[in-house]
């Protein structure tokens, strides 16, 4: 039988293609084999300015196997996944092997239902405290794959990391290749990917954090004054690290929407390698900062598109060894 030809394998690449990506770039191509999918990364879509060295376009595909993942347990489907399968090919993050029938978990359940609710919400939160229990659920999510979420306002360090990214913010300002990156990736009314106006949020009038995507009236508007600002780490930084990072990364977002908060993202000191190190200095030298993201309650925002799965599936017919 050919596993991958099922409508769960379908309802499953869907969910996929739902992870988050830099400036939604979607860069990950999805290569099907009769009871594995393969997961690679799609070099023709790595920002050179923001994203020179895939970083970011890793976690989004690491996002993208969690998502994966978990709508095939749901749909009742075991799976395996192995990263880095074929030594010789770097750009195969990672193999999805379907097994047998699964009785899928409550969390599993949860977590799948709040993929398609799940999407950067650029637009101010409501100055409303996250409770003990949903920053302790965040937390557990990250270390659950293997990641450590930093909370920085439960280490005083929420104001330096602002400074931090105010500062990188300013240099991508004026950095013309990256200014000319984001043009290319936000001013499309219509589309299957960027990030359009009418996803951005308004113009931040003071507050401590950037705004990178504005949205099409381009007013300003007061965001909370106290934002509660979170950095994924890991205790290394090789590619398949940033891989399992996009994971972690995901299992926290979602597990964040399931809690009924919202996120968008603080990437400007991820993309800066020199601001990269001063955030990874500041949070104690040791671990690796991989993705900073704003938490809060959120008022509704708009996601952005998708491209169609068949866009970015291909299979490869029965060659391949299956396991």
């Amino acid at each position: 039988m050919v596993l991958t030809q099922s409508p769960a394998v379908a309802a499953a690449l869907d969910a996929a293609v739902r992870a988050p990506s830099p400036h939604n770039t979607q860069p990950w191509i999805f290569e099907l084999a009769p009871d594995m999918i393969d997961v690679v990364l799609d070099e023709h879509r790595v920002l050179d300015a923001c994203d020179p060295e895939a970083r970011e376009a890793r976690l989004a595909c690491g996002a993208a196997v969690l998502n994966l993942e978990l709508a095939l347990a749901v749909a009742g489907r075991a799976t395996e996944t192995e990263f880095a399968p074929e030594r010789a090919r770097p750009a195969l993050l990672a193999r999805v092997t379907l097994g047998h029938r699964h009785r899928p978990t409550v969390t599993e359940r949860r977590l799948a239902a709040a993929i398609p609710r799940r999407y950067s919400n650029r637009r101010p939160f409501a100055d409303q405290a996250v409770p003990p229990g949903v920053r302790t659920a965040v937390r557990e999510a990250a270390r659950e794959e293997g990641s450590h979420l930093v909370l920085l306002d439960e280490i005083g360090s929420l104001e330096a990391a602002a400074a931090l990214i105010r500062r990188a913010d300013h240099l991508q300002i004026h950095d013309g290749a990256f200014q000319d990156e984001l043009r290319a990736w936000t001013r499309r009314a219509t589309g299957e990917d960027g990030v359009p106006a009418f996803a951005g949020g308004p113009r931040s009038a003071g507050g401590l954090l950037p705004t990178r995507y504005v949205s099409e009236d381009g007013a300003e508007r007061a965001f909370e004054r106290d934002p509660l600002v979170a950095v994924l780490t890991t205790p290394n930084d090789a590619p398949m690290s940033q891989v399992r990072a996009g994971r972690a990364m995901q299992r926290v977002l979602l597990t964040a929407t399931d809690a009924g908060l919202s996120a968008s993202f603080c990437s400007q000191p991820i993309e800066i390698a020199s601001a990269r190190a001063e955030l990874r200095a500041l949070l104690g030298g040791t671990d690796h900062p991989q993705t900073v993201f704003r938490l809060g309650y959120g008022y509704p925002g708009v996601p952005t598109p998708r491209r169609p799965v068949h866009a970015v599936t291909r299979h490869v017919g029965t060659e391949r060894k299956t396991s």
